[in-house]
């Protein structure tokens, strides 16, 4: 039992790693992950020559099932729909492709692929698993396979924002805009934020949040001193592998929030509020082997 345990120990991470890429949802990665162990523990492993692979194929099939549960729920959910942040250690931002791989920007993307695109996307372009064993995972040809993963690449590139900024670029601006609403600072948040920003939150139906994007600066800060009292305390924190804000009122998160910068400013706002959402503790342990 102990090695049966300390393999599927060492590639923990991963198999977290690659369901919530998969769902968007910790907690339902979190639940994929616990079954996998569960089938891990309790199968004759004789002829498994490759407890990693072995492992992607259970997880990956896993979430593809939970997958299509959760796009039954979501038709049903109140308001937008944001992925569950995650309060990550600032090393994954070391990590390019990991961090953009799992930011919210990206997670938004692959929410437009079909159940079996997004599952090859991230195999392939993220974890970089052979065909042959995507193949196994998903129940497709490996030429299939090829061809899922050229639709999905192409679908991914048309919808991922065209300026690319680097992470330090993008740092600095978020820390700016933290700072700007710690010091009260109106002229320095007006000048951190695009006049044409678009605001999304996600409530969930169950805290105050907007049912619909909300577009351009003067609405976006109403919004914001609105739906943020005066005790609220706002940090910076690692989310999703890039520098988001966490806020904090009598010391219990009550919102997450990233952003896409561009030309120095904020552009887009994505901020979570439903409660559901903000449980996930961290930092949380990513990894791409």
């Amino acid at each position: 039992m102990t090695s049966v345990l300390d393999e599927f120990t060492a590639h923990r991470a991963l198999l977290f790693t690659v369901a919530y890429e998969m769902l968007g949802s910790a907690a339902d990665a979190e639940d994929v992950v616990q079954e996998t162990w569960l089938r891990w523990s309790a199968e004759d492993r004789e002829d498994v020559h490759d407890p990693r692979a072995y492992l992607v194929r259970i997880t990956t099939r896993l979430a593809l099932n939970r997958l299509r549960t959760l796009a039954r729920r979501r038709e049903s959910y109140v308001g937008p729909w944001l992925p569950e942040p995650l309060v990550t250690a600032p090393d994954v931002a070391d990590d390019v492709a990991l961090a953009d791989s799992v930011s919210t920007a990206m997670l938004l993307v692959l929410e437009t692929l079909g159940e079996t695109e997004r599952a090859v996307f991230v195999l392939r372009e993220v974890f970089d698993v052979p065909y042959e064993e995507i193949a196994a995972a998903v129940d497709r040809t490996p030429a299939t396979v090829r061809q899922i993963a050229r639709r999905a690449r192409a679908h991914v590139s048309a919808r991922r924002p065209r300026v690319q900024v680097t992470p330090r670029e993008r740092t600095e601006v978020v820390a700016r805009f933290q700072r700007a609403i710690a010091e009260g600072d109106l002229q320095q948040l007006l000048d951190v934020i695009s006049p044409d920003v678009v605001l999304v939150s996600d409530g969930g139906g169950k805290v105050s949040a907007a049912r619909r994007p909300i577009v351009g600066r003067d609405k976006v800060l109403r919004f914001l001193a609105g739906v943020m009292p005066d005790d609220v305390v706002v940090e910076a924190a690692w989310i999703n592998g890039e520098l988001g804000l966490v806020t904090r009122q009598a010391g219990a998160i009550t919102a997450i929030a990233t952003a896409v910068v561009q030309d120095g400013v904020v552009v887009t706002m994505n901020i979570v509020r439903n409660p559901d959402k903000l449980g996930a503790t961290g930092p949380v342990r990513l990894s791409r082997s």
